[in-house]
């Protein structure tokens, strides 16, 4: 018998599965989203402050052994990915949801939930809103995303479903780290450490900073650096 086939479909039903459990947690756990970030908002208001915190902390679990159990019993993935694929997409997305909602944003919308898939995957959206008459950068971004229209949603959906086809392809398993079959796998890895951390990097200037820019038209004044972020304290609990 052949392998099983990854399709585009599969990588967008697992994406959609694993956002439904970010916006409503997993019981015993992980809270709901607004639960998540209030947390960490009443401990510090600024946004910007409780964003870095709350990133430097997802961050740190993706290299140090601290884990989701029993996640892969949560969420039915496709037989080709291996269950702690799934977990660290789960840290990296929730973070990313994380910092939309500190943000402002409506993470219950269609636009903000595929904006926050093009996040995680590094898809651009900036060229694909510009067609359409829509600048980001500007004081009212979170107004701006849900202007964003359904055949720009599609597209933008299509190239994150590419993106992570040719990512869970055989080869893109090997490189993304150290697959422990099973579930309630350890997020483990100095791959899974860089990853998030750019992709930490990457939600804060988009979410945070209100940037949608692509990085070589980005301006240099207020622009996130990875020191900015990444300040992981490795002790924490």
């Amino acid at each position: 018998m052949g392998k099983p086939v990854l399709s585009q479909d599969d990588i967008m039903n697992m994406l959609d599965q694993i956002y439904t459990k970010c916006l409503e947690g997993i019981p015993k756990v992980s809270l709901p989203i607004e639960r998540f970030a209030d947390d960490y908002l009443r401990k510090e208001p600024n946004p910007r402050i409780a964003a870095k915190t709350m990133m430097n902390y997802q961050v740190a679990k993706c290299t140090t052994s601290g884990v989701i159990s029993g996640f892969g019993g949560v969420i039915t993935l496709p037989v080709t990915i291996p269950a702690n694929i799934g977990s660290v997409l789960y840290v990296q997305m929730r973070m990313i949801a994380c910092a939309a909602y500190m943000a402002g944003y409506d993470v219950h919308s269609d636009q903000v939930q595929t904006v926050i898939y093009a996040c995680l995957a590094g898809v651009s959206i900036n060229s694909l809103v510009k067609r359409m008459g829509i600048t980001f950068g500007q004081k009212a971004f979170t107004s701006m995303v849900k202007k964003i229209p359904g055949k720009v949603l599609t597209k933008i959906n299509q190239k994150v479903g590419f993106r992570f086809l040719t990512k869970f392809g055989e080869k893109g398993l090997i490189n993304i780290g150290k697959l422990v079959p099973g579930v309630g796998a350890l997020i483990s890895g100095g791959m899974d450490f860089a990853e998030t951390r750019v992709i930490a990097n990457r939600a804060y200037k988009m979410f945070i900073l209100g940037d949608f820019s692509d990085d070589k038209d980005a301006k240099t004044d207020d622009k996130i650096t990875e020191a900015d972020i990444v300040d992981v304290d490795f002790s924490e609990e």
